[in-house]
Protein backbone atom coordinates (compact mmCIF):
# COMPACT_ATOMS: atom_id res chain seq x y z
CA UNK A 1 0.00 0.00 0.00
CA UNK A 2 1.42 3.68 -1.00
CA UNK A 3 1.77 5.69 2.18
CA UNK A 4 -0.14 9.14 1.29
CA UNK A 5 2.28 12.23 0.35
CA UNK A 6 2.67 14.55 3.82
CA UNK A 7 0.21 17.45 4.47
CA UNK A 8 2.06 20.64 4.93
CA UNK A 9 -0.81 23.43 6.03
CA UNK A 10 0.57 26.71 6.31
CA UNK A 11 -2.15 29.06 8.40
CA UNK A 12 -2.97 32.54 7.60
CA UNK A 13 -1.26 36.24 9.44
CA UNK A 14 -1.05 35.68 13.38
CA UNK A 15 -3.03 32.33 13.28
CA UNK A 16 -1.26 29.05 14.36
CA UNK A 17 -2.30 25.47 14.00
CA UNK A 18 -5.49 26.25 16.18
CA UNK A 19 -6.64 27.49 12.62
CA UNK A 20 -6.74 23.78 11.04
CA UNK A 21 -7.60 21.70 14.06
CA UNK A 22 -11.06 20.52 12.44
CA UNK A 23 -8.93 19.39 9.50
CA UNK A 24 -5.77 17.87 11.16
CA UNK A 25 -8.17 15.96 13.65
CA UNK A 26 -9.67 14.52 10.30
CA UNK A 27 -6.61 13.83 7.96
CA UNK A 28 -3.75 13.00 10.52
CA UNK A 29 -5.50 9.63 11.02
CA UNK A 30 -4.17 8.47 7.29
CA UNK A 31 -1.19 10.61 6.68
CA UNK A 32 1.22 13.17 8.47
CA UNK A 33 0.33 16.39 8.97
CA UNK A 34 2.50 19.67 9.61
CA UNK A 35 1.68 23.16 10.38
CA UNK A 36 4.24 25.31 9.16
CA UNK A 37 4.68 28.73 11.30
CA UNK A 38 4.92 31.83 9.33
CA UNK A 39 8.67 33.16 10.11
CA UNK A 40 10.96 35.45 8.21
CA UNK A 41 11.53 38.73 6.79
CA UNK A 42 9.65 38.42 3.54
CA UNK A 43 7.54 35.72 2.24
CA UNK A 44 10.28 34.73 0.11
CA UNK A 45 12.34 33.90 3.09
CA UNK A 46 9.23 32.36 4.81
CA UNK A 47 9.02 30.09 2.03
CA UNK A 48 12.60 29.13 2.23
CA UNK A 49 12.58 29.17 5.89
CA UNK A 50 9.73 25.95 5.80
CA UNK A 51 11.41 24.30 2.65
CA UNK A 52 14.28 23.72 4.66
CA UNK A 53 12.32 21.32 7.09
CA UNK A 54 9.52 20.31 4.70
CA UNK A 55 9.44 16.75 3.33
CA UNK A 56 11.23 15.82 0.24
CA UNK A 57 7.62 15.42 -1.35
CA UNK A 58 4.37 16.74 -0.34
CA UNK A 59 0.67 18.28 -0.31
CA UNK A 60 0.35 21.82 0.44
CA UNK A 61 -2.42 23.67 1.49
CA UNK A 62 -2.08 27.59 3.02
CA UNK A 63 -4.79 29.87 3.90
CA UNK A 64 -4.95 33.78 3.62
CA UNK A 65 -1.20 34.70 4.26
CA UNK A 66 -0.45 30.98 4.07
CA UNK A 67 -1.65 30.93 0.59
CA UNK A 68 0.40 33.34 -0.57
CA UNK A 69 3.29 32.15 0.85
CA UNK A 70 1.84 28.13 -0.32
CA UNK A 71 2.28 30.47 -4.29
CA UNK A 72 5.59 31.56 -3.05
CA UNK A 73 6.84 28.05 -2.48
CA UNK A 74 5.66 26.53 -5.70
CA UNK A 75 7.60 29.29 -7.55
CA UNK A 76 10.64 28.44 -5.89
CA UNK A 77 10.79 24.31 -5.69
CA UNK A 78 7.30 23.52 -7.83
CA UNK A 79 8.79 19.76 -8.17
CA UNK A 80 8.83 18.92 -4.27
CA UNK A 81 4.61 19.81 -4.54
CA UNK A 82 2.47 16.54 -5.62
CA UNK A 83 -0.66 18.74 -5.09
CA UNK A 84 -1.87 22.35 -3.67
CA UNK A 85 -4.85 24.14 -2.17
CA UNK A 86 -5.06 27.89 -1.99
CA UNK A 87 -7.72 28.63 0.71
CA UNK A 88 -8.93 32.49 1.16
CA UNK A 89 -6.22 33.98 -0.81
CA UNK A 90 -4.73 36.71 -2.94
CA UNK A 91 -2.07 35.83 -5.91
CA UNK A 92 -1.91 39.81 -6.48
CA UNK A 93 1.13 42.14 -5.09
CA UNK A 94 -0.07 44.29 -2.34
CA UNK A 95 -2.03 47.32 -3.84
CA UNK A 96 -0.04 50.33 -2.44
CA UNK A 97 -3.31 51.67 -0.80
CA UNK A 98 -3.55 48.79 1.62
CA UNK A 99 0.48 48.64 2.42
CA UNK A 100 0.62 52.35 3.20
CA UNK A 101 -2.79 51.45 5.30
CA UNK A 102 -0.96 48.13 7.32
CA UNK A 103 1.45 51.45 8.72
CA UNK A 104 -0.91 52.96 11.44
CA UNK A 105 -1.56 48.83 12.32
CA UNK A 106 1.88 48.40 13.21
CA UNK A 107 2.75 51.48 14.86
CA UNK A 108 -0.46 50.77 17.24
CA UNK A 109 0.79 47.03 17.75
CA UNK A 110 4.29 47.78 18.39
CA UNK A 111 2.93 50.62 20.90
CA UNK A 112 1.19 47.56 23.09
CA UNK A 113 -2.16 47.67 21.09
CA UNK A 114 -1.92 44.58 18.74
CA UNK A 115 -5.57 43.63 20.21
CA UNK A 116 -7.49 46.52 19.43
CA UNK A 117 -6.23 46.07 16.14
CA UNK A 118 -6.79 42.84 15.82
CA UNK A 119 -10.41 43.49 16.53
CA UNK A 120 -10.64 46.10 14.26
CA UNK A 121 -9.42 44.18 11.14
CA UNK A 122 -11.11 41.00 12.01
CA UNK A 123 -14.84 41.86 13.11
CA UNK A 124 -15.73 43.66 9.53
CA UNK A 125 -13.86 41.19 7.26
CA UNK A 126 -12.89 37.71 9.33
CA UNK A 127 -15.89 35.82 9.70
CA UNK A 128 -19.45 35.30 7.84
CA UNK A 129 -22.82 35.49 10.60
CA UNK A 130 -23.17 32.48 12.65
CA UNK A 131 -23.79 31.06 15.99
CA UNK A 132 -20.15 29.87 16.00
CA UNK A 133 -18.71 33.67 15.23
CA UNK A 134 -18.24 34.84 18.88
CA UNK A 135 -16.21 31.86 19.81
CA UNK A 136 -13.98 31.79 16.40
CA UNK A 137 -13.66 35.35 16.83
CA UNK A 138 -12.43 34.77 20.57
CA UNK A 139 -9.92 32.17 19.45
CA UNK A 140 -8.34 33.98 16.77
CA UNK A 141 -7.46 36.52 19.68
CA UNK A 142 -6.15 33.96 21.36
CA UNK A 143 -3.93 32.72 18.22
CA UNK A 144 -2.60 36.66 17.76
CA UNK A 145 -1.73 37.37 21.52
CA UNK A 146 0.16 34.08 21.35
CA UNK A 147 1.98 35.15 18.44
CA UNK A 148 2.51 38.44 19.67
CA UNK A 149 2.82 42.25 18.36
CA UNK A 150 6.80 41.29 16.60
CA UNK A 151 5.43 38.55 14.22
CA UNK A 152 2.80 40.95 13.62
CA UNK A 153 4.85 43.40 12.54
CA UNK A 154 7.32 41.08 10.40
CA UNK A 155 4.13 39.31 8.69
CA UNK A 156 2.93 42.66 7.80
CA UNK A 157 6.40 43.89 6.09
CA UNK A 158 6.44 40.44 4.31
CA UNK A 159 2.64 40.81 2.92
CA UNK A 160 3.22 44.74 1.51
CA UNK A 161 6.12 43.45 0.10
CA UNK A 162 4.92 40.01 -1.65
CA UNK A 163 5.61 39.12 -5.30
CA UNK A 164 2.59 38.86 -7.71
CA UNK A 165 2.28 35.09 -8.28
CA UNK A 166 -0.33 35.12 -11.58
CA UNK A 167 2.55 33.53 -13.60
CA UNK A 168 3.23 31.29 -10.80
CA UNK A 169 -0.40 29.87 -11.08
CA UNK A 170 0.06 29.67 -14.31
CA UNK A 171 2.67 26.96 -14.85
CA UNK A 172 1.25 24.83 -11.78
CA UNK A 173 0.62 20.89 -13.02
CA UNK A 174 -0.64 19.08 -9.68
CA UNK A 175 -3.74 18.38 -9.00
CA UNK A 176 -5.07 22.38 -7.79
CA UNK A 177 -8.47 23.58 -5.27
CA UNK A 178 -9.24 26.93 -5.12
CA UNK A 179 -11.48 27.66 -2.08
CA UNK A 180 -12.97 30.25 -0.23
CA UNK A 181 -15.15 31.20 1.89
CA UNK A 182 -18.95 32.92 -0.19
CA UNK A 183 -19.19 35.62 2.17
CA UNK A 184 -15.10 36.12 2.19
CA UNK A 185 -15.09 39.87 2.45
CA UNK A 186 -10.80 40.02 3.08
CA UNK A 187 -10.32 37.62 -0.35
CA UNK A 188 -13.67 38.04 -2.22
CA UNK A 189 -14.91 35.30 -4.14
CA UNK A 190 -13.65 36.95 -7.52
CA UNK A 191 -10.16 36.48 -6.15
CA UNK A 192 -10.62 32.81 -6.05
CA UNK A 193 -12.36 33.06 -9.91
CA UNK A 194 -9.06 34.59 -11.20
CA UNK A 195 -6.99 32.00 -9.60
CA UNK A 196 -8.97 29.36 -10.86
CA UNK A 197 -8.84 30.42 -14.48
CA UNK A 198 -5.17 30.69 -14.15
CA UNK A 199 -4.42 27.50 -12.69
CA UNK A 200 -5.11 24.79 -15.44
CA UNK A 201 -7.84 22.33 -14.55
CA UNK A 202 -8.15 23.79 -11.20
CA UNK A 203 -11.10 22.92 -8.80
CA UNK A 204 -13.13 25.66 -7.41
CA UNK A 205 -15.20 25.07 -3.80
CA UNK A 206 -17.19 28.26 -2.27
CA UNK A 207 -17.86 27.19 0.84
CA UNK A 208 -21.87 28.20 1.78
CA UNK A 209 -22.13 30.31 5.39
CA UNK A 210 -18.10 30.92 5.75
CA UNK A 211 -16.35 34.26 5.57
CA UNK A 212 -12.41 34.11 5.41
CA UNK A 213 -11.95 31.41 8.07
CA UNK A 214 -13.95 28.47 6.90
CA UNK A 215 -11.80 25.83 7.99
CA UNK A 216 -13.38 26.52 11.41
CA UNK A 217 -16.59 28.09 10.37
CA UNK A 218 -17.65 25.32 7.76
CA UNK A 219 -15.66 22.22 8.84
CA UNK A 220 -17.40 19.64 7.37
CA UNK A 221 -17.68 21.04 4.30
CA UNK A 222 -14.30 22.35 4.13
CA UNK A 223 -12.94 18.83 4.91
CA UNK A 224 -14.93 17.39 1.89
CA UNK A 225 -13.36 19.51 0.01
CA UNK A 226 -10.00 18.66 0.86
CA UNK A 227 -10.54 15.04 0.72
CA UNK A 228 -11.66 15.08 -2.58
CA UNK A 229 -8.05 17.44 -3.61
CA UNK A 230 -6.27 14.73 -2.01
CA UNK A 231 -7.42 11.89 -3.57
Amino acid sequence: MTTPDPLLLIPGMMCDARLFAPQVSVFSATRSVMIAPLTGDTVTQIAENILATAPPKFALAGLSMGGIVAMEIMAQAPERISRIALLDTNPKAEYPKIAAGREPQITAAIAGDLRRVMREEMKPNYLADGPNQGAILDLCMAMAETIGPKAFVQQSRALQTRPDQQDTLRKVDVPALVLCGEDDALCPVHRHTLMADLIPNATLKIIPGAGHLPTLEQPQLTNKALMQWLT
